[in-house]
């Protein structure tokens, strides 16, 4: 059953499940609409089961085709990993390196990093998935991940960097027009900024700081970068790390020896990607990088 069935097959799937209709694939696949249909009723075929019901708002999946959603999606990754260890291969440092890191050390720290990169090696190209979802380095949806907690994975090779530190921070024009707290329990009385939804730093937060939580925020968003521009505007006060902060001379730091809240670094990739020349490249220049970023918060 479905062995012999190819790749393209699942792409397809995957495409009309992201998409919710097979006019909307066959426009991110560059493919026509019956061809499309073929591949999904090739599927079925072979599956013996319906993938797709049509509803009022577009085709709706059954069980079996979420079910194979996370797999369809593992073959993706599989995929897109081969072609950049393919177009590797040859003289010389080039060919594509997916990195994975959270919004706020993607957008403020690491592109002086890449551009150093990009200047002594020009034919490296280099794909940056900015987002605070954990992406998979065994399945190879990226090829380097900073993460804030240590890997379990036995498959990849990791290297602490240090210790991220963050605080509470406003600007001085906030504190001009509202006042400096002395106490946590002072944080009550102004404009928090924080997260909208639950996340895990938030319930870690919390258990060191019972009154951080959702309800106190008056400015919530889940983007890291969009609550670090709120404070840097004057708009409250928020957690922002300690490194950052001193860029700006307006960044004034709020009660910090009662708020402390450290986050160990680490930079990880597979363990397969060893001998890749363009990886161990860029995973030194991300381990160079996030080490002077952290040696400016002492």
């Amino acid at each position: 059953m479905g062995e012999h069935i190819g790749w393209e097959h699942y792409r397809t799937l995957l495409s009309v499940l992201t998409e919710g209709s097979l006019s909307g694939a066959a426009r991110v696949l560059g493919m026509t609409q019956p061809t499309i249909g073929r591949h999904i009723s090739a599927l079925e075929a072979a599956f013996g089961q319906t993938l797709f019901t049509r509803g009022p708002s577009g085709l709706v999946p059954t069980d079996i085709a979420r079910a194979l959603r996370g797999h369809a999606e593992a073959m993706r990754s599989t995929a897109a990993a081969l072609e950049r260890e393919a177009f590797s291969q040859g003289q010389g440092v080039h060919g594509t390196v997916r990195i994975s890191a959270s919004e706020v050390i993607g957008v403020e720290v690491l592109p002086r990093a890449l551009a150093g990169l990009r200047r002594d090696y020009p034919a490296l190209k280099i794909e940056l998935v900015a987002t605070n979802r954990v992406q998979d380095l065994l399945q190879r949806e990226v090829d380097i991940a900073i993460r804030m907690t240590p890997p379990q994975q036995q498959a990849l090779v990791a290297r602490r960097v240090g210790t991220v530190k963050l605080g509470l921070f406003a600007h001085a024009d906030y504190l001009a027009r509202h006042g400096t707290p002395e106490t946590l329990d002072g944080l009550m009385a102004h404009a928090l900024i924080g997260f909208d939804d639950e996340t895990p730093f938030i319930r870690a937060a919390r258990a060191r700081f019972p009154r951080w939580d959702r309800e106190s925020f008056s400015l919530r968003s889940d983007s890291d970068v969009a609550q670090l521009a709120m404070i840097r505007a004057g708009c409250g006060i928020g957690i922002c790390q300690v490194a950052l902060a001193r860029r700006d001379p307006g960044m004034v730091r709020i009660l910090a020896d009662d708020f402390v809240f450290p986050l160990d670094t680490w930079v990880t990739m597979h363990g397969d990607l060893v001998g890749s020349r363009r990886c161990r490249i860029v995973f030194d220049a991300m381990v160079a990088c996030l080490a002077a970023h952290i040696d400016l918060a002492p």
